[in-house]
């Protein structure tokens, strides 16, 4: 989830169906001699084992982490997940992106795919706990005869999360989204530390956001940084909302700026959003 943001953290893709399952068992009925049968109170089925969710949305620019991965420009963006009522859950994620072709004109990979699963459960009251791992993949064509770092990187991460606020940290195996140092070092090890909150204000379907994020760049510190947001969302009903988000970071613009367009990636902005859950 790229972001998507715990969530902090997340496309070409449209068409995502939510499958539900609900059943009603047939009441007993009482019969007394003096008065009609009455029906009693249907009893409620068992929850299905398995639930499958899905999203959809449009926004104004896909900011990951704080840096923008489409050159300040829109995003389409979706994704589907299947989680087992023993906590196990799996899922995919996708949008548009353009930093790898900015930085690069060589290269072709306009998606940036999430495929992700783990672990999740409220194990003591308003405490819930989260593992597992992401792989994002970026399918497309990079430069051919020399050696070009592929940008794919896998994370684990684990979150725990008190009502509605949850402290994540997610730890590279592989290099950071393909970066190495300048002096050639790689970037696995990398890690981000993520505290987001949620808060439904009860007024006019109305909820609040906060976030702020580390990111440490392993061998390659200069390139680290804190990224904070701040947002709102209304709810529209029918599984529709809108956002508004202002983002900003401290990175330091040298590392991330597009090199065809001259854009600072990393310079705070507003992105509005329309989503759609299933």
């Amino acid at each position: 989830m790229k972001n998507k943001s715990t969530a902090n953290k997340s496309t070409a893709m449209v068409g995502w169906v939510f499958f539900g399952a609900l059943a009603a068992s047939a009441g007993a009925m009482a019969q007394s001699t003096d008065a009609a049968p009455a029906a009693a109170p249907a009893a409620a089925a068992p929850a299905e084992p398995f639930s499958v969710t899905a999203n959809v949305g449009l926004f104004s620019d896909y900011r990951f982490r704080g840096i923008s991965q489409t050159a300040k420009r829109p995003a389409i963006q979706g994704g589907f997940d299947v989680a087992h009522e023993s906590g196990l859950y799996a899922g995919v994620w996708a949008s548009n992106i353009s930093w790898l072709s900015d930085g690069n004109p060589a290269v072709s990979a306009p998606i940036e795919m999430d495929i992700y699963g783990g672990w999740k459960k409220e194990l003591i009251p308003d405490w819930t706990f989260d593992f597992g791992g992401l792989q994002y993949y970026y399918p497309g064509t990079y430069p051919s005869g020399t050696f070009y770092p592929r940008p794919h990187t896998f994370e684990l991460y684990a979150a725990v999360s008190w009502k509605t606020i949850t402290l994540k940290y997610s730890h590279t195996l592989t290099r950071l989204f393909g970066l190495t140092s300048p002096t050639g070092k790689d970037t696995d090890g990398s890690g981000y530390l993520d505290l987001t909150g949620t808060y439904d204000t009860g007024f006019w379907g109305l909820g609040l956001v906060g976030h702020v994020g580390h990111q440490w760049v392993h061998n390659f510190g200069a390139a680290s940084y804190t990224d904070w947001k701040i947002g709102v969302t209304k709810d529209l009903g029918k599984n529709f909302s809108v956002s508004l988000s202002y983002i900003d970071t401290n990175a330091d613009k040298q590392f991330y700026t597009a090199a065809n367009s001259g854009k600072v990636l990393s310079k705070a902005t507003v992105v509005a959003g329309l989503s759609k859950t299933f």
